[in-house]
């Protein structure tokens, strides 16, 4: 059976030039690049080349570029090492309901330490309000950081209108850019951010490699002590096998960006109106507009989220798994703790209607042949639990023990 894989956003497959780029760092140039000889200071020559990939993807400077060992790290590295540096000036930090767990669990560990953290609403679409931003502001205010975009529900925020209320009020702006950078143009110029954080497996490059991009002149306190790498920023021998395989993925990202976002579109906008054909499914995150040269699109290319009626997220992967399609659910990341999607819940889904999730990606080697495929096998599967499920059958309804609300 061929396996159609639907969770781009969770990670995607090395590309073979990115691992063909790695390769000599494992086993001929592996080099400490800290050493003075030949061998350091080949590999030190390659984590170069690779900063002025990554920096050149965002229109950066390379010397605003540490490497981490991914997104999760750079988000903590941002928050954590800006809030401290700063808390003299202001011990205020402003964040978003939609906002990854890295973000999320950072911003209660600096309200552990005695940080102030605002915590702002998003629209049904996920949208954060520029105006919620600007109202929220403090004296006390040292740090803002509103995610690029959402892995969850594509949802594209307004970062360069945040930038530019954050520029004016003087304050530092971080923003997530892990689902968003190498997939979209990101250029930190033009959003008018301080800070954003990047992964490299989320364009084709390998696992446990991100970066964090800092601007010129900003002071941040290290999350990791011990050596003198990235500058004293960021101390542990590098990863350079890694690091050279993020340089080349950004490289390769940038080139094929235009295609890879044509190809995307095309395939996403044939799964939404396929699988929104299906009875009580819902739409998640910012609609694609109709006309694209009418209005800004704000959902991610190659994403397509829906909320199911009357089943659970988890029931529909395994199903569709066993089918050989490999999908995500919003609420994949709580329901061992049996929560709903803190994100859809912060958009006004009902917590019913969230535990019915459901999340498909492309990628780059997804074909229309593949889409054809998911919507021949997603309504048979969706049938198929709905036949089991109580809830369709009115059990836990309003009225009856229970409630089901749905978002439409």
């Amino acid at each position: 059976m061929r396996k159609r894989y639907f969770d781009h956003v969770a990670t995607n497959p090395l590309d073979v030039r990115v691992f063909d780029a790695m390769m000599p760092y494992f086993t001929e140039d592996f080099g400490n690049p800290l050493s003075i000889y030949d061998l350091g200071a080949k590999a030190k020559e390659a984590i170069e080349k690779a900063r002025a990939h990554v920096a050149s993807l965002i229109n950066s400077k390379s010397s605003e570029i540490i490497f981490t060992s991914s997104g999760a790290e750079a988000n903590n590295f941002a928050l954590r090492g800006i809030a401290l540096a700063r808390q003299n000036e202001g011990k205020h930090v402003i964040v978003s309901k939609m906002e990854h767990h890295s973000i999320l669990n950072s911003a209660r560990f600096l309200e552990k330490m005695g940080f102030v953290v605002t915590f702002l609403p998003v629209d049904k679409y996920g949208i954060v309000a520029p105006d919620t931003v600007r109202k929220s502001i403090t004296k006390e205010t040292t740090l803002i950081s509103i995610i690029h975009a959402s892995s969850e529900v594509g949802t594209i925020e307004p970062i360069k209108e945040i930038g530019q209320i954050a520029k004016e009020k003087g304050i530092i702006f971080h923003t997530d850019a892990v689902a968003a950078a190498g997939n979209i143009p990101v250029d930190v110029k033009e959003l008018g951010v301080d800070l954003l954080s990047m992964a490299a497996h989320q364009f084709y490059g390998p696992k446990g490699a991100g970066a964090l991009y800092v601007r010129e002149g900003l002071r941040i306190v290290p999350l990791i002590y011990g050596g003198i790498q990235e500058n004293g920023r960021r101390a542990g021998t590098e990863n350079v096998p890694a690091i050279v395989g993020m340089g080349r993925a950004a490289e390769l990202a940038k080139d094929e960006m235009a295609d890879r976002i044509e190809q995307a579109k095309k395939l996403r906008d044939k799964l939404i109106k396929g699988v929104s054909g299906i009875e009580n499914i819902y739409l998640t995150g910012h609609p694609v507009p109709i006309s694209r040269d009418s209005q800004r699109e704000n959902r991610l290319p190659a994403h397509a989220s829906f909320t199911v009626e009357f089943i659970e997220g988890e029931a529909m992967l395994l199903l569709l798994a066993a089918k050989g399609i490999y999908a995500a659910s919003g609420s994949a990341c709580s329901s061992k703790a049996l929560k709903a999607s803190p994100v859809l819940l912060s958009m006004g889904v009902s917590s019913n209607l969230a535990q019915g999730s459901i999340v498909f990606t492309l990628g780059a080697g997804s074909t229309e042949e593949d889409i054809d495929y998911l919507l021949s096998e997603f309504p048979q599967v969706i049938k198929r639990l709905r036949e089991m499920s109580p809830y369709a059958k009115g059990w836990g309804m309003k009225g009856e023990g229970g409630e089901c609300t749905v978002q439409k």
